[in-house]
């Protein structure tokens, strides 16, 4: 293929480009005046600049505060601690656009791209303890053993009515019929025709953007839908799903809702997870590690369950990483209690999908949809490994209902912190520095959490006790 034919391909593309001439003919073609260089900071917000198109592609050099990795959801900095360590001169970090990710911004009225960022510090190392970096470091460790891993993610989320108060409970939306969602069915045909216009926005702008979902679902939630995505590169699904998460509420705007990816955003009502099928693969032969040649299940197949096994509820803090992720553990509900394991169970934290040789996949069912993409694929792929490298024998697998019994997983934020710092296992596979930032942005943002008086507390105790 020639230079010429290789820039037509390249035009040709809704999202991404090789270099940085590339970059500059599809902004041209498009007419794109502005674009949006952005990175998923620790709680995966979309953090970054806005330049002109013309400046993006001459020699101008991209930098944020490395405090914006330190700071929690409400926007402040955890106090110091033998672990959590502040910049002293809030340092810059440099910004390097990974141009493969270049798509428009469908929802801007003015012609607009975006492009996700990679994070390096002034001598051009990854700095580890960003979110991207992080889940780049375990896939790393894969790759020194010859392993790739391929996963599938599932975000559930709910539509909710534009609420302005934080005071008020969230309500359902109205949907196409012009009265208010009073249920949910899952797989509910009509619950999903509710919302045909934002759908059809949502697939819209995912089309724009070189976006691809695979199926969208009515989940078992009042206007609870899920996307599923289809199966690659950790990173990249990762980076889908930080800009579905973006595409999403934007196309909820558009139409007077809100789109809510919190795991327990309505009391009485199912949480929403954020699934992830996973499976890895042998980089020479490109066969399935977890199926012998038999079609058998293999050694590394049971591994990489006992890694899941004991390392997921030391780990949980990264699936789960907000007070509110714990309201999803309820015995009955449709959440996982616990890391059992079971072929084609959804009552277990771990299901074995039915399949050939070839799909074979573990699904962790266990991460909340609020958790960070990136961080949630690196906790999971990072116990799997762990299994696989200390050759951990799995629990037997059942075939019962699994989510009435005891809660294994830790029940509360501080417990999960607790967990996460005290596992040294996790030390061999994770960044330090990230352990640490992360351990005293969670401790702070529940020292905030304990600030707000509930409705529980004024309802029960304030003529009570």
């Amino acid at each position: 293929m020639t230079d010429t034919q290789d820039r037509a391909a390249a035009l040709a593309n809704l999202r991404g480009v090789a270099t940085i001439d590339d970059a500059r003919d599809w902004l041209s073609a498009r007419g794109i005046e502005d674009i949006e260089c952005i990175t998923p900071d620790i709680a995966g917000v979309a953090r970054g600049k806005m330049m002109p198109a013309r400046k993006f592609t001459g020699s101008s050099r991209l930098a944020l505060p490395s405090s914006i990795f330190l700071q929690t959801i409400s926007g402040e900095y955890p106090p110091e601690s033998d672990t959590f360590h502040y910049q002293p001169h809030d340092g810059d970090l440099r910004l390097v656009p990974d141009l493969s990710t270049l798509s428009r911004v469908p929802w801007e009225s003015d012609p607009t791209a975006q492009v996700i960022c990679d994070v390096v510090d002034n001598d051009g190392d990854p700095v580890t303890y960003t979110p991207r970096n992080v889940l780049r470091a375990v896939l790393a460790l894969y790759a020194a053993k010859g392993w790739r891993p391929v996963v599938a993610p599932e975000i559930e989320f709910y539509l909710v009515a534009t609420n302005t108060d934080p005071d008020y409970p969230l309500e359902p939306p109205i949907g196409r019929s012009g009265r208010t969602i009073a249920g949910g069915q899952s797989y509910s045909i009509a619950g999903v025709n509710e919302f045909d216009e934002l759908i059809d926005d949502i697939y819209d702008f995912s089309e724009a953007q070189g976006l691809e979902i695979d199926t969208l679902i009515h989940e078992e939630g009042t206007a609870q839908l899920e996307i599923n995505l289809r199966h690659g590169d950790p990173v990249e699904l990762a980076d889908q799903v930080f800009m579905f998460k973006r595409t999403i509420r934007e196309a909820a705007l558009k139409h007077a809702m809100y789109a809510t990816f919190m795991a327990k955003p309505i009391q009485d009502q199912p949480g929403s997870a954020m699934h992830l099928h996973q499976s890895v693969i042998d980089i020479g032969s490109d066969d399935n590690i977890f199926s012998e040649q038999d079609g058998g299940e293999s050694a590394a197949f049971h591994h990489f369950i006992g890694g899941m096994q004991r390392y997921l509820p030391k780990a949980f803090c990264m699936m789960a990483p907000y007070v509110n992720s714990y309201r999803r553990l309820m015995r009955g509900a449709t959440a996982p209690i616990n890391v059992h394991w079971g072929y084609d169970n959804r009552t277990t934290g771990l299901r074995v999908p039915e399949g050939t040789p070839a799909e074979r996949r573990v699904e962790n069912r266990v991460p909340s949809s609020d958790a960070n993409p990136y961080l949630a694929m690196a906790a999971s792929l990072a116990c799997g490994y762990l299994g696989l490298t200390e050759k951990i024998a799995p629990q037997k697998a059942i075939d019962t209902t699994a989510n009435f019994g005891t809660i294994d997983l830790p029940r509360g934020l501080l417990e999960a912190i607790a967990l996460f710092e005290g596992e040294p296992a996790l030390r061999t596979v994770l960044d330090e520095t990230f352990i640490g930032n992360y351990a005293g942005i969670k401790k702070a943002e529940f020292e905030t959490f304990m600030q707000v008086i509930s409705p529980w507390e004024r309802e029960f105790l304030l003529l009570n006790v």
